[in-house]
């Protein structure tokens, strides 16, 4: 089993490394023919001297070609902008259209056999090391010194996965062009899914992150097999990822209906409300109207009453897509997490803004909709609302730092500190929910496990010390806590209201109720 284990990590990195060399395999040539074709008509006899000397010209790596073919593009709209001709600024991105269409080489000769050795060879692989640990190791935690290892305690594998991570989320949302070879090699799978459908990096990033969930997802259950609980919901959310987030959407829009995520909701789905997104629902048929009605269902009456009955786990552990990812290829890092009573103060105050600025970026973007104007009080809000939103939040802190910083701050940066729905779902949970953990302090041996294992950063030991119920905001009844208590100390109960801000005040072995005493949040 050993030797499985070491053949899985060889195939596994073989698989890596071809991914990442794949970044430097190709050449890039415009043509004439390509120019013609991918320009617009009303821009090609402005961009066409500027674009010329380019013609025939071959470029070994994509940094060089897309720097000169955004450097052309830039030198005539520098001209158009001194000359003040503002209406012929040229502001489509072609940098991307231009790059996939002039790369030649194993990439496009051979796509398929690479998507397969990189992410075929790759799944093997991640199968052989993960799996013989059902036989080898039992299940549930070890004190075998895990989190003293450079992947799992802020060493150089974990420093240099994290910022792996960071470069590729920077990539993906800004810089696209750059990483084209990527974006063609999941051209395969494109095709399979919807024929006449080209793939971009959207399709590219929801194929990985799929990816990562489902693979990180099978060590989660073999990790966590003693638990049927851990197990279920883990099935969950790879279910949700796989169907929901992925393949739905891409079959709605073979199908030529509009790209939608039944499972995501505002304020997380920020864009909801946006006058394109909306006019796209709406025009789009019965059907649209039905999304559009099902979204804002989901969020008013769904959030309420599935937090009152379930707590906000029924979402943010059963369902989400950034609780999946977090839950399965997140889960080496879930010590990191500060349990700090100053990163707590932090947290309040950040996660709770975001949800603030949320709701006042919507309420301008509504307003705009409504009356047809672009701005309120003289301020434009695209430029002052929604654009610093999507940037800021939308990609810097739910993308880059809430994915990339896994290895250096724990796995739930971004539902901690960031999500906006957390915050709506966790201010419903805090006070009217019927979900609690509740805690034998009679039983509890002060191990720390809990604590440790808490990706919210929860002092848990210190509730189950004093056997009180835990009624967190951030709570996201992951149940991990309870499944690595050796003694049964914590449960997680979704029961009748009465009693659960009670708190008991341990007396020897025994303990009391003083009820309705509501505990410090």
């Amino acid at each position: 089993m050993k030797s499985l284990r070491s053949i899985g990590l060889v195939l596994f990195l073989f698989s890596f490394v071809l991914f990442i060399g794949l970044f430097f395999m190709s050449e890039y040539t415009l043509t004439e023919e390509i120019f013609e074709s991918k320009i617009k008509t009303e821009h090609q006899e402005s961009l066409r001297p500027a674009m010329t000397e380019l013609f025939g010209k071959t470029y070994n790596v994509s940094f060089s070609f897309v720097n000169a073919i955004s450097g052309a593009i830039n030198q005539v709209n520098e001209k158009f902008r001194k000359a003040q001709q503002w209406d012929k600024v040229i502001y489509d991105d072609y940098a991307a259209s231009l790059t996939k269409a002039s790369t030649s080489g194993v990439i496009t000769e051979y796509t398929a056999l690479l998507f397969f050795l990189v992410f075929g060879v790759g799944l093997i692989g991640a199968l052989l090391f993960i799996l013989p640990k059902a036989i080898l190791e039992l299940p549930g935690i070890k004190n075998n010194g895990i989190f003293f290892n450079v992947l799992n305690n802020r060493g150089w594998i974990g420093i240099l996965i994290g910022t792996l991570l960071i470069v590729f989320y920077i990539m993906i949302y800004f810089y696209d062009a750059y990483i084209m070879n990527w974006i063609i090699l999941v051209e395969p799978l494109k095709h399979w899914i919807y024929p006449e459908g080209e793939s971009s990096q959207w399709f590219l990033y929801g194929f990985l992150y799929t990816f990562a969930v489902l693979v990180m997802g099978g060590r989660m259950i073999v990790k966590y097999r003693h638990s049927k609980y851990q197990i279920i919901r883990t099935i969950s959310v790879m279910f949700f990822q796989l169907a929901f987030a992925f393949l739905i959407p891409e079959i709605l829009v073979r199908l030529n209906q509009p790209y939608f995520d039944f499972k995501n909701m505002w304020p997380l789905d920020y864009d909801f409300f946006d006058a394109w997104h909306i006019d796209m629902l709406t025009s789009a048929g019965g059907l649209g109207v039905f999304m559009f009605v099902w979204g804002i269902t989901l969020f008013v009456v769904g959030v309420p009453v599935f937090v009152y009955f379930f707590g906000k786990r029924w979402y943010c552990s059963w369902v989400c897509g950034c609780g999946g990812l977090a839950e399965t290829a997140g889960d080496p890092f879930r010590h990191l997490s500060d349990k700090s009573l100053k990163a707590w103060k932090v947290e309040r105050w950040l996660v709770h803004g975001v949800l603030v600025f949320a709701v006042v970026m919507t309420a301008g973007v509504l307003y705009n909709f409504i009356t047809g104007t672009s701005a309120i009080f003289g301020m434009d809000t695209y430029t002052y609302l929604r654009r610093p939103y999507g940037f800021m939040i939308g990609a810097i802190f739910s993308g880059v730092v809430g994915t990339g910083f896994y290895p250096f701050m724990g796995n739930r940066v971004w539902c901690r500190f960031g999500c906006p729905l957390a915050a709506y779902l966790g201010f419903v949970q805090r006070f009217k929910s019927r979900f609690r953990i509740t805690t034998n302090g009679g039983q509890c041996i002060s191990c720390g496990n809990c604590s440790t294992y808490c990706e919210m950063g929860i002092d848990v030991r210190w509730y189950a010390q004093r056997g009180q119920n835990i009624i967190r905001s951030s709570c996201v009844g992951c149940g991990v806590c309870s499944s690595v208590c050796p003694r049964g100390v914590l449960n997680l109960e979704a029961k009748d209201e009465k009693g659960r801000f009670g708190q008991p005040v341990l007396l020897g072995n025994n303990h009391v109720s003083l009820p309705e005493i509501k505990a410090v949040d």
